[in-house]
């Protein structure tokens, strides 16, 4: 019974982390227009920045409950839930997703040199603070050059600056809709503050639920991270591929894993380890890392290729419930 209550608890903060974020991005990016601030300058750093937060806030409050284990496991099942999970399920949706020229030429090299040293920082089970400044400054050089690369196309079309899942929202407007100054009223600022006291809330009881769970159910918590978490922070994600997909939108179905991983490799590892250092638990290191290596290998080698067709996507979550089931040797 005492699971199963916080089994709930951990869903309803899952429900408030991912809504306050919504919340948060939206009312900040109001804020930002309102203040005269081009959709170019909204999209590279309020909404880009922000939808992060909930993974970020995660996080912080593992490291505050001792847990920072947590961190990485979640970043790791983040990222292969991206790829195995969102993009098997769009590749089913589409029947074939195709690969623009842009993702191939700019995100696919990003991609697998971040996915390269995000490997060499955690192989040795560690992460330290010298290694965080590391991710952090690539980082840096990700958001800048990825600004650079796509500012004055995007400025003349739509805002995709990086490709994560709010931004992927934004290139479902038309860009005179973003053009237009909006007024602050009292509605931006409740739900600004309605925004932060979710994600608060909502990362607060997902770290608090994801101990007492693996505490009750005697299983290791970075095992619920890497599983639970991973799929509860990534259902944005989910959503906006998914419907990108049954669209044709393929680049935006693609670009938002392309982001999101880059993101939690980067920013969500890199943040938190700043703090303290990082611990690779057990599972992540021998599993869930090897797993990791596997699927990203298989994601490039798809992006070169400019295809993934539904067999493909078949095949993708095949390989992502064989993954869960030897996480909780079921096989």
């Amino acid at each position: 019974m005492e699971l199963l209550l916080w089994i709930a608890v951990f869903a309803v903060a899952i429900a408030f982390l991912v809504k306050g974020a919504d919340w948060f991005v939206e009312s900040s990016e109001v804020f930002g227009l309102a203040m005269g601030l081009s959709p170019f300058i909204v999209g590279v750093t309020i909404v880009a920045i922000g939808t992060s937060f909930p993974e970020l806030l995660t996080s912080i409050f593992a490291i505050l409950n001792d847990a920072s284990e947590i961190v990485v496991a979640n970043a790791v099942g983040s990222n292969i839930s991206n790829i195995l999970l969102i993009l098997g399920i769009s590749a089913i949706v589409a029947g074939r997703l195709v690969i623009t020229r842009s993702l191939i030429d700019i995100d696919l090299p990003i991609f697998f040199v971040v996915s390269i040293l995000f490997l060499g920082v955690a192989m040795d089970g560690l992460v330290t603070w010298q290694e965080a400044i590391i991710l952090l400054l690539a980082f840096v050089v990700y958001f800048v050059y990825s600004a650079t690369q796509r500012q004055g196309k995007e400025e003349s079309k739509e805002v995709s600056i990086l490709p994560t899942r709010d931004m992927r929202r934004h290139q479902m407007k038309e860009m005179k809709d973003l053009e237009k100054k909006p007024r602050l009223n009292w509605k931006v600022f409740f739900f600004f503050i309605l925004g932060i006291v979710g994600l608060y809330i909502g990362s607060k009881y997902v770290i608090e639920s994801t101990l007492k769970i693996s505490e009750i159910a005697n299983i290791a918590p970075a095992i619920v991270a890497i599983t639970a978490i991973a799929i509860g922070t990534s259902l944005p994600e989910l959503i906006v591929s998914v419907q990108a997909a049954r669209k044709g939108k393929h680049e935006i179905a693609i670009g938002n894993v392309f982001g999101s991983n880059i993101f939690n490799m980067l920013l969500v590892v890199g943040v938190p380890a700043l703090v303290t250092d990082l611990t690779v638990e057990y599972n992540t290191l021998t599993l869930g890392i090897p797993v990791l290596i596997f699927t990203s290998m298989f994601f490039v080698i798809s992006g070169i290729s400019q295809r993934i067709h539904k067999w493909e996507g078949a095949m993708y979550l095949v390989a992502y419930a064989f993954f869960i089931g030897k996480l909780f040797k079921i096989f």
